[in-house]
């Protein structure tokens, strides 16, 4: 059987940089062909619960941008045959000026940008900036869209396309149905690269839409998988606890490599 195409969600710092990382090493080795990196975020308003927590959880240790950026910086540097996406929301992009934030993103090697709450037809020069400065702006599509809008959106010209494939927020079961397959053919009309996310689980709902979509996205059952190997390891601390950061690290960096596996080949 074919292996799946898998884009993996990460937020960065979470649960600290080195677990972060050591994940996001479990992902590379467990197959994933992208990684899009969230950079946390207190008000994500696209996202579920388990996403929510990642990021405060991030925020509450103190995580920055700036520390972001150079995570970004050093998977480039040690994984450069690995495309990476950053999401963000919008608030993060304008602050210090879209051309400014992009052209950060750019030096640190970013192929490609997220920003689902700046909508591709008022996105404040996201698009423009990004082409400009040799990244890739990725608009969101949603099931809810007027069939028109979405026509639009498809035929922009864009590399790639994000599908969601449920109104809503990520997280959450997602059936996959007639109405999603005739969505996601809708998305592809244009000829851009579908990726499709938002509750992808298992290898048994992402082999239902990867026929249509050019790679399915991942997130929340990372970081679920994630908060088991951390609180594995912190039951273990409040009683015989022997080992350390490195035990737990390498604890989630097995668990996510398995994780990912499972999602593209089903093993």
């Amino acid at each position: 059987m074919d292996k799946i195409r898998l884009m993996a969600h990460l937020v960065a710092g979470f649960p600290d940089a080195s677990g972060c990382r050591a994940a996001a090493e479990g992902l590379i080795e467990g197959g994933a062909s992208y990684l899009e990196i969230q950079i946390p975020f207190s008000d994500p308003s696209a996202d579920g619960p388990v996403i929510q927590s990642a990021c405060a959880a991030a925020l509450a240790n103190g995580y920055s941008v700036s520390q972001a950026l150079d995570f970004l910086e050093s998977l480039h540097r040690d994984f450069p045959q690995v495309p990476l996406f950053v999401m963000a929301y919008a608030s993060l992009v304008v602050t210090p000026g879209v051309e400014q934030f992009v052209h950060m993103m750019a030096q640190r090697g970013v192929m490609g940008l997220i920003v689902p709450d700046l909508p591709f037809d008022r996105d404040e020069g996201l698009a423009e900036a990004c082409a400009h400065q040799g990244l890739v702006s990725i608009p969101v599509a949603a099931p809810s869209m007027r069939s028109e809008r979405l026509e639009r959106m498809a035929h922009l010209g864009r590399a790639y396309l994000y599908a969601a494939l449920r109104t809503g927020i990520t997280g959450t079961t997602t059936t996959i149905g007639e109405g999603t397959l005739q969505f996601l053919k809708a998305c592809a009309a244009g000829g851009s690269k579908v990726l499709g996310g938002f509750g992808i689980r298992s290898h048994t709902q992402a082999r239902a839409v990867a026929p249509l979509v050019h790679a399915v996205v991942a997130g929340s059952v990372f970081v679920e998988t994630i908060q088991e190997a951390v609180e594995a390891h912190r039951v273990s601390r409040s009683a015989s606890f022997k080992g350390s950061i490195e035990v737990r690290d390498t604890a989630i960096r097995e668990n996510i490599r398995q994780k990912a596996q499972e999602i593209t080949r089903g093993e």
